[in-house]
């Protein structure tokens, strides 16, 4: 445990000085914050009850979905996972540090929208701050459980990049986050519940703890659990 912990904090130190990751989990969502949450309440005053968490959801699918699977190829696709066999390292050591401190992170990102939002576009927080982040801590794990799949399958980086914006764009977009998921065509609505992101946000504007939504999350996270479990078995067999 002492191990782990100690590999977990030097990637979140290393995370730190990441621009990637400074770009994807901190500035841009935080810039898209910015911007949209200023057009959202002037358009639909009524929005600033589910700014908190529709931004949330934004930002975690963002630094996620984005920002995680170039770590891991980065890893698990270069000479680094030479060094972590030769070290003796278990193969899985690298992703779970890599989940682990993007965990961190996306928790940060989450608290700075949520201080900022009530004195920027006087959105109101959250009844039960404790509950809040309960529901963001299980968004923030779905979403790197699936995030970690295409960082252990895909090896090119151009493929890579592209399959992250055909994972992040659609699960946004049909998220309802933008507008009522209910106005899309039938076949799309049911594809955006495919995705953590549209599962999130039911979870987080919803009253108290929903838990007819955590088992999707919970089969989601399995799914992605077990991609990664998979793709890890992948990449010791190369």
């Amino acid at each position: 445990m002492r191990g782990f912990l100690y590999g977990a904090g030097l990637q979140f130190r290393l995370d730190m000085r990441s621009k990637s990751l400074f770009i994807t989990c901190y500035l841009v969502p935080l810039v898209f914050f910015a911007v949209m949450g200023g057009i959202f309440t002037a358009v639909m005053p009524e929005s600033r009850t589910t700014l908190v968490s529709s931004m949330t959801v934004l930002g975690v699918s963002m630094g996620a979905l984005i920002g995680v699977p170039p770590s891991l190829a980065e890893i698990y696709g270069t000479g680094v996972k030479r060094m972590y066999q030769a070290g003796g390292a278990p193969m899985w050591s690298g992703l779970a540090f890599i989940l682990t401190s993007a965990w961190f992170h996306l928790l940060i990102m989450s608290g700075i929208l949520l201080a900022a939002a009530p004195a920027a576009f006087s959105a109101p927080l959250p009844p039960d701050l404790g509950l809040h982040f309960l529901k963001v801590f299980i968004l923030i794990g779905t979403t790197l459980a699936v995030a970690g799949v295409p960082g252990l399958w895909v090896r090119e980086q151009a493929k890579l990049t592209m399959i992250c914006q055909l994972l992040f764009l659609p699960s946004i977009m049909l998220s309802g986050i933008f507008f009522p998921s209910e106005l899309l065509p039938a076949v799309l609505e049911r594809a955006g519940r495919l995705f953590p992101a549209w599962w999130g946000y039911r979870l987080l504007t919803a009253e108290g703890m929903d838990w007819k939504l955590l088992l999707p999350m919970a089969v989601l996270f399995a799914a992605g659990a077990a991609g990664c479990f998979a793709g890890l078995k992948r990449r010791e067999r190369e």
